[in-house]
């Protein structure tokens, strides 16, 4: 599969690894909650991008919202449970 961009959450070791198992070469995480986050960009490789809700401030999802849409990159709204992601990953795939 591709490569996604996590963005959100602070303590992602088990969600990494579940990503790998399904097939993703290359998980990325920007935890989101320090201000300078912000102005990271989105790599052009990246296949979608994963916004979990539950640990992010609004000021970064609407910034990541706007640069994935300016770069035509799916993004994806969810909460901090692998169910909720297994059911981005399947409508994806």
């Amino acid at each position: 599969m591709s490569s996604v961009m996590v963005v959100g959450g602070d303590r992602l070791k088990h969600i990494t690894d579940r990503l790998a198992g399904e097939g993703f070469n290359e998980v990325i995480h920007l935890d989101g909650r320090k201000s300078n986050m912000v102005k990271r960009e989105i790599p052009e490789h990246i296949g979608f991008v994963l916004v979990i809700t539950d640990f992010i401030n609004h000021n970064m999802a609407k910034v990541i919202k706007e640069k994935a849409k300016k770069q035509k990159k799916p993004i994806y709204f969810v909460k901090h449970s692998w169910s909720a992601i297994r059911k981005v990953i399947e409508q994806i795939s």
